[in-house]
């Protein structure tokens, strides 16, 4: 008897053709899987009611063998066994990662392969403790895990983590085709992620900022169309540089943030300042763009956005340029911090919207730095009030 998967079009077929073959196979609108034989020449079909992979295969293989029958010899599987880690990871990376931000969606299935690989694909998810979680940090920290098979630290170790905690948290709410949950109790809640104790949060200051926008020119007008944008919205590059001519309003004075180009997949709409409206004057000048057409395009390529590798090689030619001394963490991203330092007198609601931030408390622990004269005029507005 041979056994075979055809990971192409997502079916396993065991047994003999012409003699005994069986294919199980998910049905394309529900996904529920069904299993396929033949019988007095006739092709049948039914549904195993169910979409566990691992427990469809068994079932084939077994149907195949003569140990069942289309009936399953009667046998209600009303105790299956319980999913493994390579099917909850499956599951999810179906149902839930899809309705996530790109980069989201993009590194889901990368952190899925390392914990399959880690932990191994068969075990089972309620067989964690806190040895499993230990022993990953370790691991991760030291190289031993993971896909580029170097150290790592404590903000990618919290990054992988989170991930396996969001599969956990999701299985114990939810429910197989029985009304069975997926998993009853999460075994890793309460236990603690690792944090970076002093992360490096650049703030751009004002003479900076100058410095680099007098020389944004010179490297190019994308890059000056970027940086003004990013200054004036607080909005990611990775937002800023996939925006099209259809999400600017030039008469309404607004623009529009798609969730597919958000981290957070949260679509708002923001308004424009005259600054920011001069910038993208300038570019429709430049590219006489309209409709779905990129604000950015790529050089070579108008129909393309400008890329990460593009934004990131401009603002180390601004930087010498302007002659700035070399700073790590300083970088597109300080721009955004440097929008929400510059607004800490809005209402934290009215900050949250205009940089499209989700959740304020980010806000306050990552972004917002008060500068010295910020403190200083706090201070003297205390005394003047309690004079």
């Amino acid at each position: 008897m041979m056994a075979r998967t055809k990971r192409s079009r997502r079916s396993y077929g065991a047994g003999e053709w012409g003699r005994n073959r069986v294919r199980v196979f998910p049905d394309p609108k529900t996904g529920i899987l069904q299993i396929e034989w033949r019988e007095n020449g006739r092709r049948l079909t039914r549904s195993l009611k169910h979409r566990d992979w691992s427990r469809a295969k068994r079932q084939a293989d077994e149907f195949a063998a003569g140990f069942t029958g289309p009936e399953l010899n009667g046998r209600k599987d009303a105790e299956p066994e319980p999913p493994t880690l390579e099917r909850l990871l499956e599951i999810y990376g179906e149902e839930v990662t899809p309705t996530k931000g790109r980069r989201t969606r993009e590194r889901d299935p990368v952190a899925s392969a390392m914990f399959l690989d880690f932990f191994g694909r068969d075990r089972d998810p309620a067989t964690f403790s806190q040895r499993d979680w230990d022993r990953f940090i370790q691991a991760r920290r030291a190289g031993r895990a993971g896909p580029s098979g170097k150290p790592v630290g404590n903000r990618t170790i919290e990054w992988d983590l989170t991930f396996l905690m969001a599969v956990f948290n999701w299985a114990e709410r939810s429910k197989d085709e029985q009304g069975r949950p997926l998993l009853d109790r999460n075994p890793l809640k309460g236990l603690r992620k690792p944090r970076e104790k002093n992360p490096a949060r650049v703030v751009l200051t004002e003479d900076e900022y100058r410095a680099i926008l007098k020389v944004s020119r010179r490297v190019g007008w994308r890059f000056h169309v970027a940086l003004v944008l990013a200054h004036e919205t607080g909005h990611r590059i990775g937002a800023i540089r996939q925006l099209r001519w259809s999400d600017i309003d030039f008469e309404g004075r607004e623009v529009r943030w798609r969730a597919e180009h958000e981290k957070t997949g949260h679509e708002h709409v923001t308004p424009l300042t005259d600054t920011a409206l001069a910038a993208l004057e300038l570019g429709r000048s430049m590219e006489a763009g309209t409709g779905n057409a990129p604000v950015l395009p790529a050089p070579g390529d108008a129909a393309r956005c400008m890329s990460s590798v593009n934004a990131f090689q401009w603002w180390k030619k601004a930087e010498r340029l302007a002659g700035l001394e070399p700073k790590a963490k300083r970088g597109w991203h300080s721009l955004r911090r440097k929008f929400a330092s510059d607004l800490m007198d809005l209402p934290l609601k009215v900050l949250c919207d205009l940089g499209g931030w989700r959740d304020a408390t980010t806000v306050l622990r990552c972004y917002q730095r008060p500068d010295a004269g910020q403190l200083r005029t706090a201070l003297e507005a205390r005394g003047r009030a309690t004079g």
